[in-house]
């Protein structure tokens, strides 16, 4: 109970507290106490209340509440890969284009930026366990409104709206691990995040493909429903409530409601928008010209946001952000990693199929089999390198990993005719490497640069991060690959070294901010674990 015991000496004002569960477990939900009192609870609440008692009294009470969360995350996003497999089947049923069903992909990222920001400063105001069922909540109305979508339009919106219930539930889960573990355990925990991050998309594909293949595409979204109904009562059962009188949860309750009203609405809804332009223009820029009036006036309109957002950091009463934390390399830096990382990670997941495709002649089903190596050895590495990290320290393994990463778009872009399927393999397995060892420690770091009651804010920040990094990953090399193929006059009908050649510069530029993500992780500080045993940090 270690662990525990260093979260009672936590901020008081946070909503999440966990109370040591030794002094009274579960007693103040039986309302008084004794055998007379359990008499009067339904078997349900009984069982419930026995269960949490149970796992509140475990010395590893933290790895409970890791793996419910885990366990919803995992119901969330094993759906996103093998529902892009599907959209040749729904285009077909809804008489309408793959190209247009793209924003079942790009709706839930527009409406996770705009959200994020606010829910997760809502999250540390109200409380992140009643924002992560909230999150499941959502998710649940999204799989049924998904799977009874009776047009494109309505499609699209049930996706979108998918997108607010991940930031609920990204934002809240980030900050129950970190609230739950020490400052010197959480990089173990993050390992175990970023597996599922990277390991549920695999076994998306693995249970998603052989539903849709016997039973359609909508199946895969009720059994989904199945999954995260099952995740909800495990959550809501290992997750606590906060305990107290009636009049401390009134007062509680009565500041809540003050600090949201006092809340920087301004700034977060000029990040929210910032973001959400950003993306939106990344998005739109290749179909429409990256040079195009509406792709200028989405990042025109992004700067202006963002520079209203950093004019209010540094003047409103209570920013979002307070702004003593961007003078910290182990919050900034690893933002930086974040979004260097994902550009050049997602860029490449993006093209490697057309490369396989285009440059080698390879059949769907090969580039599918090759192209697991990927997110199997981000999965398999992220547990291993957040206890090896705890050895070596944060900074070497955010260094190790970025190098691997770099090492990886070097690789795509030596790439040859005559180069064989091993170097195609050692590539991907260097690239989900890189991702998995250095993720765990950039968010650990982090994390502990910031207040108990800001957690919600800093996960929503580093999610941000990742999700513009994504983005812009994807569009720009995209953009700059086809502008190859186009300008030299080539056709996708004979695959050869001409088609070969125009990946080249796509993976030079993931290569160049690769080493900037590299060049950042260098400035990221280890954790003093010695000190941080007394609840100090290394600056």
């Amino acid at each position: 109970m270690s662990d525990l015991g260093a979260s009672s000496r936590l901020d008081r004002e946070d909503p999440d507290q966990l109370l040591d569960a030794r002094s009274d477990p579960a007693g103040a939900a039986f309302g008084t106490s004794g055998s007379e009192a359990s008499s009067d609870l339904n078997w349900i609440l009984l069982l419930r209340q026995r269960v949490q008692a149970r796992a509140e009294g475990s010395s590893r009470y933290p790895w409970w509440v890791l793996w419910s969360l885990l366990a919803g995350l995992l119901a969330l996003n094993f759906t996103f890969t093998v529902f892009i497999v599907a959209l040749p089947q729904v285009a077909g049923q809804f008489h309408t284009s793959v190209t247009v069903l793209t924003w079942t992909m790009v709706g839930p990222l527009l409406a996770y930026g705009l959200a994020a920001p606010i829910l997760g400063k809502t999250g540390d105001i109200y409380g992140h366990r009643r924002l992560y069922l909230f999150g499941l909540a959502g998710a649940m109305v999204s799989a049924i409104l998904t799977a009874l979508a009776p047009n494109v339009t309505m499609l699209l919106l049930a996706r979108t709206l998918d997108g607010i219930q991940g930031a609920a539930t990204g934002t809240a889960s980030g900050a129950l691990i970190n609230m739950v573990f020490s400052r010197e355990e959480r990089v173990k925990a993050m390992g175990w995040w970023s597996l599922i991050g990277a390991g549920g998309p695999v076994i998306g594909v693995s249970l998603g493909s052989p539903i849709i293949a016997a039973y359609g595409w909508r199946a895969l979204f009720w059994f989904q429903l199945v999954l995260i109904a099952v995740a909800f009562g495990v959550v809501a059962v290992v997750l606590p409530r906060r305990r107290g009188s009636a009049a401390e949860e009134a007062d509680s309750k009565s500041r809540a409601r003050a600090e949201f009203r006092q809340m920087d609405w301004v700034g977060s809804w000029s990040l929210s928008i910032a973001v959400t332009l950003v993306m939106l223009g990344l998005s739109i820029a290749p179909a429409l010209g990256w040079s195009g009036p509406w792709t200028i006036l989405c990042f025109a309109g992004s700067l202006l946001f963002l520079a209203t957002f950093i004019y209010r950091i540094n003047h409103a009463a209570f920013p979002l952000i307070p702004p003593h934390y961007f003078k910290r390399r182990n919050f900034v830096m690893p933002m930086v990693l974040r979004a260097c990382s994902n550009f050049a990670y997602f860029g490449a997941f993006f093209l490697f199929p057309l490369l396989m495709e285009q440059g080698y002649g390879y059949s769907i089903p090969r580039v599918g089999a090759l192209a697991i190596a990927r997110p199997l050895t981000f999965a398999l590495s992220s547990p291993i390198a957040g206890y090896v990290a705890i050895r070596i320290g944060e900074r070497v393994s955010a260094v190790a990993g970025a190098a691997f990463l770099a090492g990886s778009m070097g690789l795509f872009a030596l790439l040859q005719p005559s180069s064989g399927a091993w170097m195609v393999a050692l590539a991907l397995a260097l690239s989900g490497l890189g991702m998995g060892v250095a993720m765990p420690s950039s968010s650990s770091v982090m994390a502990n640069e910031v207040k108990v009651s800001e957690f919600g804010v800093m996960s929503a920040a580093q999610l941000l991060a990742m999700q513009v990094g994504e983005v812009a990953g994807i569009q720009v090399l995209e953009t700059v690959q086809q502008a190859l193929v186009r300008r030299r006059g080539l056709t996708h009908a004979h695959p050869g070294a001409a088609l070969l050649a125009t990946f080249r510069l796509p993976f030079l530029i993931g290569l160049g901010v690769a080493l900037a993500g590299l060049l950042s992780a260098t400035y990221v500080r280890s954790i003093d674990r010695s000190r941080a045993r007394e609840g100090v940090t290394s600056r």
